[in-house]
């Protein structure tokens, strides 16, 4: 069974309500497993391929999440879009725990995370000025307005290591920088994806106000899972408007993300790098 729309769940968000048909599908990569089994199955006639990043029962830290695998996953598939949940901490007043935000830009605190499927021989640079897909962006806007979801689009998403949060100067500081959210996963999704030539979106749910808020520390560990419960019930309804407004084509320039980012010569590219690759580079190098 292949899907066109894939859908990654974090933390709260372990697997998908209404789906018809559902099956399971567990794939090896040449990056390895990925972090759990695909669910495929049907939304509003659609087919969809659901992914738990952290995998059921939330097993994998942000550090230990196999990005190469859970996005080339998808691309094995034959995803051509990816709408990314993530639970995140808000960085500004006007963003309170439960509010959506599809943030445009990322900046990068992680530590030697693997980033790029390329290397071993072959090299590439995607363009990542503009990290989130446009078209995609809208349809999640739309999505998140429809289903009765306080949305902000637009702003800047840090991603750092983890997995302990943020110290209250570090919190300030990302503050003072101009970010909106902070989180501990998407920038290597988007990153990948980007070379995957998979349009793709975050869609940060607020779970806090990070440690920077002078109230903060009144929060318990009971309001933090509420709000994760409720950010769940409300991806799921999003998910399903985006299902039924996704246009038939992509008008965006994901799609060929790769079109002038091979800088190595074809002949100097090593057969097993370009076997390895094939799914992704076959069709500029044939």
């Amino acid at each position: 069974m292949t899907a066109r729309i894939g859908v990654i769940g974090g933390s709260g968000f372990y697997s998908m309500e209404g789906f018809a048909a559902a099956k399971e599908e567990a794939l090896e990569t040449p990056w390895g497993k990925p972090s759990d089994n695909y669910i495929l199955g049907e939304l509003s006639g659609r087919p969809v391929a659901f992914l738990s990043r952290h995998g059921r029962g939330h097993r994998l830290s942000p550090s230990e999440i196999n990005y190469r695998a859970n996005i080339y996953g998808m691309k094995m598939l034959g995803v051509e879009r990816i709408l990314s949940f993530s639970a995140v901490g808000s960085l500004k007043e006007n963003l309170g725990p439960r509010d959506f935000v599809i943030p445009e830009q990322f900046f990068d605190r992680t530590k030697d995370r693997p980033s790029t499927f390329f290397g071993e021989g072959l090299v590439a640079h995607i363009s990542f000025a503009d990290p989130i897909c446009p078209q995609l962006a809208g349809v999640a806007e739309e999505a998140c307005r429809a289903a009765g979801v306080r949305v902000q689009r637009g702003g800047a998403y840090v991603c750092m290591e983890g997995p302990a949060f943020s110290t209250k100067a570090e919190s300030n500081l990302y503050r003072s920088w101009g970010m909106d959210v902070i989180g501990m996963t998407n920038l290597q999704e988007a990153k990948l994806a980007r070379e995957a030539e998979i349009c793709y979106v975050t869609i940060a749910m607020v779970t806090d106000y990070d440690c920077w808020h002078p109230g903060h520390a009144a929060v318990t560990v009971e309001d933090i899972l509420g709000h994760l419960a409720a950010n769940a019930h409300n991806a799921h309804r999003v998910i399903a408007e985006a299902v039924q407004r996704m246009p038939a084509e992509r008008t965006c320039r994901c799609g060929s993300a790769l079109a002038h980012a091979l800088l190595t010569d074809r002949n100097a590219i090593p057969p097993a790098t370009r076997r390895k690759l094939a799914l992704l580079i076959d069709k500029y190098l044939n």
